[in-house]
């Protein structure tokens, strides 16, 4: 359905398969990158989680509805404000349940301020892919991916990250070559370093492929200053909600490092890092069922859930 969200209409889809399970709202990254692609291969999820996509604004469903005029201000801090909209919207429409913050990349960061700004909103929040600090993640991507370009002897690699030379950068252009080669350089290690999906969306139209496209390449360069400003340290570090950080150990575009690092400092009611070895920027799409079992084991107890929801078990 469209939801009249932040001033323009925004799409937010409900996956509701037991009434009474929780709701996992999904923060995708990107930007742009919509969770709904993926919603094939998190079906088994329904079975614990009531799961809510959100299109956010500049991506997918959203940004075919309102296009680039339409889509209002492209501020990091006003998608934080679209976010707490979002969860307002689905308490009331679902009769206040508990719910869960899963945030990816992009999404990690939005996740992390909503629960700093509404912890009275959410029961946890879990980050993957976290992104902590642009400056920080892109310094550290950026010594790897020399150290890797040197060690496989890749001549166009090093070449190219010679050139465009060490972060910060001030261009889209020079942030795409070190993406291009953080995938190239990752390959071979580990789980795919791009989605593999374990079932064939088939939810999308051929109208969604189009503004999912079209979102991408909007939403990426308006984007650019607001991305490069995110540093989560400078918000405090003492939280009021559980937090949890579930990473791959060979992430390329949000190393762990960064991520547990920044996990370490922080105070919360309840905090677990879980790391998936082997795996990289997307855990949850690569290993959907491996990640569903983190989120049983540390959620439904929360959530009151292990003895009340229908067909929730929480594995040993």
């Amino acid at each position: 359905m469209y939801v009249e969200i932040g001033g323009i209409r925004q799409w937010v889809e409900i996956e509701l398969e037991h009434p009474d399970n929780p709701v996992l709202l999904l923060l995708h990254g990107g930007p742009a990158g919509s969770t709904r692609f993926a919603s094939a291969s998190w079906r088994p999820w329904r079975r614990h989680f009531t799961l809510v996509h959100w299109d956010q604004r500049g991506a997918g469903r959203t940004f075919g509805k309102n296009g680039a005029e339409g889509s209002g201000p492209m501020r990091f801090d006003r998608f934080v404000a679209d976010g707490i909209e979002v969860a307002e919207f689905v308490r009331r429409e679902l009769g206040n349940p508990p719910v869960f913050l899963l945030g990816h990349s992009w999404g990690s960061a939005i996740g992390v301020h909503m629960v700093k700004r509404r912890p009275d909103l959410f029961a946890a929040f879990v980050g993957t892919g976290q992104l902590v600090s642009f400056a920080l993640n892109e310094a550290a991507n950026y010594e790897r991916e020399l150290a890797q370009a040197r060690e496989a002897g890749n001549a166009e690699a090093l070449g190219e990250l010679t050139e465009i030379g060490p972060p910060p950068h001030d261009d889209l252009a020079r942030t795409r070559v070190l993406r291009k080669w953080s995938d190239v350089l990752a390959s071979g290690s580990g789980d795919s370093p791009t989605p593999r999906l374990t079932a064939r969306p088939d939810n999308l139209t051929d109208e969604d492929m189009t503004a999912m496209a079209d979102g991408f390449a909007f939403s990426g360069p308006a984007l650019f200053g607001e991305i490069h400003a995110i540093n989560l340290p400078t918000l405090g570090t003492d939280f009021a909600v559980p937090m949890f950080c579930f990473m791959g150990t060979h992430d390329q575009q949000t190393p762990i490092a960064v991520a547990e690092d920044y996990f370490r400092t922080i105070t919360a009611p309840r905090k677990a890092f879980v790391r998936f070895e082997g795996c990289h920027h997307f855990v949850h799409m690569n290993r959907p069922d491996a990640f569903l079992e983190a989120l049983v084991t540390h959620l439904l107890p929360l959530a009151g859930a292990a003895p009340g929801i229908p067909n929730a078990t929480v594995p040993g």
